[in-house]
């Protein structure tokens, strides 16, 4: 199995076909999205393809650490994450191409007019140790 993240973007993809902000949607095309999104989490739990995913709040803090006896250091507001991320979903499939799969099945969750998206969505595979050579 190998893990991979699906990252569903704010901005800074390529533009989806039903490019319409999420904050011009009616309640009804909300809820039928994350319906859609809940039910495909669902079936993945199913089948034990499903890991976790959340959806994440535009808010966010850069926090670094500044030395010996200094309280942590935090900046923002900051570009790089919070106005991109919307949101995740960790997977755990057989293999690259499973995990193409699904994130072209969940780049169809509806949106603006009940239609589908075509979202781009960033498929990440989870970094592992390197296999062990023995000779």
């Amino acid at each position: 199995m190998a893990k991979y993240l699906l990252l569903k973007h704010y901005r800074g993809a390529p533009a989806a076909v039903n490019d319409v902000p999420m904050e011009k949607w009616t309640p009804e095309e909300i809820s039928a999205h994350v319906q859609y999104m809940n039910d495909f989490a669902a079936r993945l739990e199913e089948t034990g393809e499903f890991v976790d995913g959340q959806a994440l709040a535009p808010e966010g803090t850069w926090v670094r650490y500044d030395g010996e006896g200094r309280p942590p250091v935090t900046d923002g507001p900051f570009a790089e994450t919070k106005d991109l991320i919307a949101g995740w979903m960790v997977i755990d499939v057989d293999g690259y191409e499973r995990a193409v799969e699904l994130a072209g099945e969940l780049s169809a969750a509806p949106g603006a007019g009940g239609k589908p998206i075509h979202e781009w969505l960033e498929l990440r595979p989870f970094l592992t140790e390197p296999p062990t050579v023995t000779e």
